[in-house]
């Protein structure tokens, strides 16, 4: 509950510096609330929330939520971990400790300070799945001590604590589990599919598939995530989730490459490498419980393609004579079509 002598709702963002996190950010702020974006930057950065620094109503601290916070606020969106492979096996020790330490401060902030929290859980719960399409009740097929466990483990290990401090001490919690999100911000080097075939396409690069290509996988466009996030804090205190946000649509890497190849006009080839170790081979959301408690579906589908550059990004556009040659591109940006182009 608000408190009547604030006026504005305060609202803490760990992870807030993140891809996901900025856009929140962003959203609350439109929203009216008072942010306050808690970040240790190991994959965030300061460039992707220095337009919200002028505003009186957003903050940023730096700070690591393996250690206790204490801060007074009315609602907290825990995003804090690394989410792409790269990132998160590169100390998996801190990433299983971010995910479980990170969920056991937040939760007991929420206890002291009476706050709803919101945990950013993750489809990796259901590991490689035996279940095709996911559903929320589906318990999941994960390699507890593979390479990929810190943080499929670690996430499955705080959807426990959120719903044990729910039950013990009437927490008011929910849980989204996250499919694949893209959009502006995304970090070029995070090793993630989608921002890695673009750069390999605007490069001329042969473009690396692993395995034969026909894992599938569902793309989200990160406004419509954000907006199943605000929908999923906002709905009735009985409803905890855990709750599948994701785009259903799906098609194989193989097909994604094909496609991202024929909107850059690139010349890249594919190329195969041996599958990592317990990559999942299928990945769609069945989005029913949301579309029904949340009133939220994916308003925007994949082939709604890609944005302008904004200054905090350097996309791809019609235009490839800008970012070809140059060996790097800051951020990667898909959303709106350029010269009404898609994925179609």
């Amino acid at each position: 509950m608000v408190r009547n002598y604030n006026l504005r709702k305060r609202v803490l963002v760990t992870g807030g510096a993140g891809f996901l996190g900025s856009h929140l950010c962003e959203r609350l702020l439109a929203d009216g609330c008072d942010v306050l974006c808690v970040d240790n930057l190991f994959t965030g950065t300061k460039d992707n929330i220095a337009h919200l620094l002028p505003s009186a109503h957003f903050e940023l601290m730096r700070h690591d939520v393996t250690f206790p916070l204490f801060v007074e606020v009315d609602e907290i969106y825990n995003l804090a971990c690394p989410a792409s492979p790269i990132h998160y096996q590169h100390d998996p020790v801190q990433t299983t400790k971010t995910s479980v330490h990170g969920a056991i401060n937040m939760l007991g902030l929420a206890k002291r300070v009476k706050a709803k929290i919101l945990q950013a859980s993750t489809s990796e719960v259901y590991g490689d799945p035996k279940v095709h399409p996911q559903t929320e009740d589906y318990w999941g097929n994960v390699n507890p001590i593979g390479t990929r466990s810190c943080y499929d483990e670690g996430k499955r290990c705080a959807e426990t604590l959120f719903f044990d401090y729910h039950r013990q001490y009437k927490l008011k919690i929910k849980v989204a589990r996250i499919f694949n999100t893209y959009g502006p911000r995304m970090h070029p080097n995070d090793g993630r599919v989608v921002s890695n075939f673009i750069l390999q396409a605007l490069r001329d690069e042969p473009i690396t598939i692993y395995g034969e290509g026909n894992q599938t996988r569902s793309f989200c466009c990160v406004d419509d995530l954000v907006d199943g996030l605000v929908r999923l804090m906002n709905s009735p205190d009985d409803f905890t989730g855990p709750v599948n946000l994701g785009n259903p649509g799906e098609f194989t890497i193989k097909e994604l490459a094909q496609k991202i190849i024929a909107i850059t006009g690139s010349k890249s080839q594919l190329v195969f490498q041996p599958l990592p170790s317990d990559d999942p081979t299928q990945r769609k959301p069945v989005i029913d419980l949301a579309r029904r408690v949340l009133d939220w579906t994916p308003a925007l589908r994949w082939k709604t393609g890609w944005s302008e550059p904004s200054p905090t990004s350097t996309a791809p556009t019609g235009n490839r004579a800008q970012n070809k040659g140059n060996g790097r591109a800051d951020h990667v940006s898909p959303r709106r079509p350029p010269h009404g182009r898609d994925f179609q």
